[in-house]
């Protein structure tokens, strides 16, 4: 694997930086600070977290002598990491009144001053945690956006993240325009046989992607677009949310102990003619049905699958199909992968247009069948950096593609997503195999 040189980490750690802060930048200290449900977290914890991060695993760790900012932080912004202390309980951050925004924003200021005087020196060990902690505050970019996007579902007033709507609007009305509208179903024959799996090439990846290793996929089909909100509607309209057939039993129950009766931050409208209409970023708007559906748990992306006479794709499905087509080719690896990421500021699933038909990077997470397990052969890193990722490898499904909240720097073919099987507050949807 490539080590990023101390330049192009300088930079990188920059960009990766300020990018989460014009993240926060539209919310006022007092959207910062609530903690919604207990999955979610403050947006004034990911932005001490993250930084938390590189104090811990970086600066302190290049100075025997190093003193930290705040010695408190380690306790309160220690997300997982037993190997380092004692944490503070994740369902009760949102009781914490201090520090303040300004104080983070503050600690921030100075854990960037010191990785700054680090890196010109810094050894090609140090270079790979500085990496992996900006990949690492990529994925809290995503966390601070699905957030506030649920801390803001809970207001009556419907506020919305953005306040300025002209561009986005302008911006979205240029989509519609170049939009494909679905076209019935369209099926793509799998890639069978012997496929190679896991991450081969030279650049970043978690160490849940590997090691390489080799399976037998059978003949399959794979749907070529994600499944509508439009055609998610019929499920909902036809009464699937009130008949047992078509779902697992661990997901039926959790549907009715929870009462969902359609996707997360869906609602019928109050005017005399009910419709449909949902909750975005940029507050209520009318149900698009030609948008990918999204905020669909396992259970109902499963259900749903069943009702149509199909199924989930495997994760390796899906990263065999994409790994021969022309969706994932680019003359330069490190170039931005095209589609509807975050940098593109839509902050919302697009339909499809005719550049990108397939969606299959970008505006949703795609459930798979395929439990999050090791990979043949695998080994967690010692320390406290191997509990990232193989500690959860139990009771959760792969997701796979990105969503309209990923960065396009972050995401590749190999990459796994997991999420327990009735997590709906992230952008996750669903394509549909055969």
């Amino acid at each position: 694997m490539d080590c990023l040189s101390s330049a192009a980490a300088s930079n990188s750690y920059r960009e990766v930086r300020e990018l989460t802060e014009r993240l926060v930048s539209p919310l006022e200290p007092e959207d910062c600070v609530v903690q919604s449900m207990p999955d979610a977290s403050p947006t004034r914890w990911h932005l001490a977290h993250t930084t938390w991060f590189f104090e811990t695993f970086l600066l302190a760790r290049a100075s025997a002598s190093y003193r930290p900012v705040r010695p408190e932080f380690e306790y309160l912004f220690n997300s997982y990491y037993n190997h380092v202390g004692e944490q503070f309980p994740r369902s009760r951050r949102g009781l914490l009144s201090r520090p303040t925004m300004r104080e983070v924003l503050a600690y921030r200021r100075e854990v960037d001053a010191r990785v700054s005087e680090l890196l010109p020196h810094a050894s090609e060990d140090q270079l790979r945690v500085l990496e992996l902690g900006l990949h690492h505050e990529q994925q809290h970019q995503e966390l601070i956006l699905t957030d506030i996007k649920h801390v803001l579902s809970c207001n009556p007033l419907g506020p919305r993240y953005r306040g300025d709507m002209a561009h986005d609007v302008a911006a979205h009305e240029a989509h519609q325009s170049d939009s494909a509208a679905p076209q019935g179903d369209c099926w793509a024959d799998g890639v069978a046989g012997l496929v190679e799996i896991g991450h081969a090439d030279r650049g970043f990846c978690f160490d849940n992607e590997l090691p390489v290793f080799r399976t037998y996929l059978q003949p399959h089909q794979l749907a070529q677009r994600l499944v509508t909100c439009g055609e998610y509607l019929e499920f909902v309209e036809s009464g699937r949310y009130q008949r047992p057939d078509d779902w697992l039993s661990l997901g039926w129950a959790h549907a009715r102990e929870h009462g969902w009766e359609s996707p997360l931050y869906w609602r019928q409208t109050r005017q005399a003619t009910a419709g449909w209409e949902q909750f975005t970023l940029d507050g209520w708007r009318p149900l698009d049905p030609a948008e990918p559906v999204s905020h669909v748990s396992y259970f109902e992306a499963d259900a749903y699958a069943r009702w149509r006479g199909a199924r989930l794709p495997t994760e390796f499905e899906w990263e065999a199909f994409v790994a021969g087509r022309d969706c994932d080719q680019r003359d330069n690896l490190s170039e931005p992968r095209p589609g509807n990421f975050l940098e593109s500021l839509s902050l919302q699933p697009l339909a499809p247009t005719r550049a990108q038909p397939g969606q299959w990077y970008g505006d949703v997470w795609e459930w798979t069948s395929s439990a999050y397990s090791p990979y043949p052969g695998y080994q967690p890193p010692a320390g406290a950096l191997g509990e990232y990722n193989g500690k959860f490898m139990c009771n959760q499904y792969v997701l796979r593609g990105g969503s309209c909240a990923t960065s396009n720097r972050h995401i590749r073919r190999t990459y796994r997503n997991f999420f327990p099987p009735d997590a709906r507050w992230q952008f996750t949807g669903i394509r549909l195999a055969t």
